[in-house]
């Protein structure tokens, strides 16, 4: 026990080291970049996203990859492969994402990611009315904005039995029709500790920072027919966060067991609305519950995006969050993970309905 509490102890020190060094540099920048690469942190997976985004210290199968590269030593199965496909803001917004996993050795596994967000069939009517002032349909056009990501990963079991560690690389590249494009690389880091029914876990992203550099296609700007200015091309830093969790499976009465778990994820971009948020670092809360039957039906759920909404004349000022809740079904190295989350868009609600597949298989 006392050599679980000293790892522990370590594990949160090196979490702080990281976060006030990064937060340091953040302090000693003039503008502080927030939210570039954003769309990196929505989550992927329906029993990730079902259990709100709690899966530092749980994700053991091909979505390790993103969530902690070093539980990719703790699947299963030799080969593991997920599929997710969500809609978010009534469909106009498609998030995708696949991920295979498998065992280099005993010690070592790889794994590789991919993510993709987008609006498709925008139109471009900029040139609907022709220089004769009549409007023409066929100058409409269509583009698509989409992010993309590629993350690469490496695990290995190092030192004291229940302890791995990883590493991602990763691509980023964006795309705002035939007007932009950007590319960016970036590092994770991330390790996982199993001693009984507890598991700890710490998952450091961008812990390099990660630039990413966007081309502007001027031409394209002046060839149309309004008098906006036209954009430079730029870069975005994304500074690095730490997320570190925990989580506690506890049995229960005849075939039931319940999973508990929590994340305290460390943002060094600046003041954010969270319920701890300073110009220095802000830490925002999630937590989640997975109660299983058998370990081949489970129930979720999960609670994060903690806000805090300014009063009016007429109400008072309250704090918000963002409500999960998720199935899933097991059988045969087939599983079928479904989640509902609640997404708050100003003093609006939307329900996003997200739905994975994974495969695991020798």
């Amino acid at each position: 026990m006392m050599h679980l509490f000293r790892f522990a102890r370590v594990l949160g020190v090196v979490g702080l080291s990281v976060t006030l060094t990064t937060a340091a540099l953040a302090q000693s920048t003039d503008n502080t970049p927030k939210y570039a690469n954003e769309f990196l942190n929505i989550g992927v997976g329906a029993r990730a996203l079902g259990m709100g985004n709690t899966q530092v210290s749980l994700a053991q199968d091909a979505t390790a990859g993103y969530w902690n590269p070093a539980g990719l030593l703790g699947q299963k199965t030799k080969y593991d492969a997920v599929l997710m496909h969500s809609e978010l803001f009534s469909g106009i917004v498609k998030n995708d994402y696949a991920a295979f996993s498998m065992p280099l050795d005993e010690r070592s596994a790889i794994g590789a990611s991919i993510i993709r967000l987008g609006v498709d069939d925008i139109a471009d009517t900029r040139n609907l009315v022709n220089e004769y002032g009549q409007i023409n349909y066929d100058n409409i056009t269509y583009f698509s904005v989409a992010d993309y990501a590629m993350l690469l990963s490496y695990a290995r079991k190092l030192g004291p039995e229940g302890l791995t560690v990883g590493a991602n690389g990763k691509i980023v590249y964006r795309n705002v029709g035939s007007f932009a494009t950007a590319w960016g690389f970036g590092f994770d880091a991330g390790a996982q500790y199993q001693h009984g029914n507890l598991r700890l876990g710490l998952m450091a992203r961008d812990i390099t920072t990660t630039i990413t550099a966007w081309s502007i296609n001027s031409e394209k700007f002046r060839n149309s027919n309004d008098t906006l200015a036209i954009p430079k091309s730029s870069s975005e830093i994304t500074l690095p966060r730490v997320v570190l969790g925990a989580a506690y499976n506890v049995k229960l009465p005849g075939q039931f067991s319940a999973l508990v778990s929590t994340d305290l994820e460390t943002t060094t971009d600046g003041r954010r609305n969270t319920p701890i948020s300073t110009s220095f670092i802000s830490i925002d809360p999630k937590l989640g519950l997975e109660v299983a039957y058998h370990s081949v039906a489970f129930l979720r759920a999960g609670v994060s995006n903690f806000q805090k909404i300014e009063g009016t004349a007429s109400t008072k000022e309250s704090w918000r969050a963002q409500p999960s809740l998720g199935v899933g079904f097991t059988t045969s190295g087939l599983r079928l993970d479904v989640a509902l989350s609640r997404l708050a868009v100003e003093q609006a609600k939307t329900n996003s309905i997200i739905v994975s597949l994974g495969y695991g298989f020798h």
